[in-house]
């Protein structure tokens, strides 16, 4: 079976100019991640590629990834960083998105409030009219504002990362967010990658009993169906939390109970879908 994780981060503090992140006084995260050490522990739970999402604010460091995978076929996407208001935003999309493995951008939170901005809602629509992803990594209060902007750019693929920071605790999630994560569902164009999971929890280390998740896929999967939900690790931030194969067990416990078919979808076909994957 085809597995691509759809999150992952890739970064060498060693680099003469460093990186942006992670912090040097984070003892988990700080330290070299690139893609073998991934595989090491990827390939053993059945992954066959990955999707590397920006980990910089750097615009350079879209070339960097892009010139790691030219030498590495086991990342077949990215999501690149590009600020939608900054004024060298269309030059930049321009020739980042030249590479065909360059699938789109993620902004977080700030950029969805201003999304009204003329130059930013521009921006957006250039991503937009080039076929490519847009990404959200945003709180569940800011879940009420995406349908202002799908409804703006209706054929574009937008991606909700990490379950819109919802908590997770073993009961049903807060009703707020289940109502918010319903109404953007309706979108046809709105996926969910199912992905830091352990990492809601805020418990270390978390829970591994795929039972303790239920109750919040459960809500993902009666809103999103089986052709819109994404698989994402979040690896190394995951590492914080859960092991690698914890992570991966906890989602295919689920997804699996469902069926080959369903769980296919999940794994790759749906990811295939949203960011427009050559595989």
């Amino acid at each position: 079976m085809t597995i691509i994780d759809t999150h992952t981060h890739f970064y060498e503090p060693s680099r003469p100019e460093g990186v942006p992140w992670p912090n040097p006084n984070d003892e988990v995260l700080y330290r070299t991640v690139m893609p073998d050490d991934y595989k090491a522990l990827a390939v053993p739970e059945g992954v066959t590629g990955t999707v590397v999402v920006e980990a910089s604010k750097w615009v350079e460091d879209n070339q960097w990834i892009l010139d790691l995978a030219a030498e590495e076929p086991f990342i077949v996407g990215f999501v690149g960083h590009l600020e939608p208001d900054d004024a060298h935003f269309a030059r930049d999309l321009e020739r980042f998105a030249a590479n065909p493995l360059f699938r789109g951008i993620r902004i977080g939170s700030g950029h969805l409030r201003a999304i009204g901005d003329k130059t930013v809602l521009g921006n957006i629509e250039k991503l937009a009219e080039k076929n490519l992803t847009l990404d959200l990594l945003i709180a569940p209060a800011l879940l009420s504002a995406i349908p202002a902007l799908v409804e703006h750019t209706p054929a574009m693929h937008v991606v909700i990362n990490h379950i819109a920071g919802v908590q997770v605790d073993g009961n049903p999630p807060d009703a707020a967010w289940v109502n918010a994560i319903n109404e953007v569902a309706r979108y046809p164009n709105i996926y969910c990658k199912v992905s830091g999971l352990a990492e809601h929890t805020g418990q270390i280390p978390a829970p591994s009993d795929p039972g303790y998740y239920a109750p919040t896929i459960d809500v993902l999967w009666d809103a999103f169906g089986e052709d819109r939900l994404i698989y994402g690790s979040n690896w190394p931030v995951s590492e914080r939390f859960a092991s690698y194969a914890t992570v991966q067990q906890i989602v295919n416990a689920y997804f699996s109970a469902k069926g080959e078919a369903v769980t296919a979808k999940f794994f790759a076909q749906n990811a295939k879908t949203a960011y427009g994957l050559m595989l």
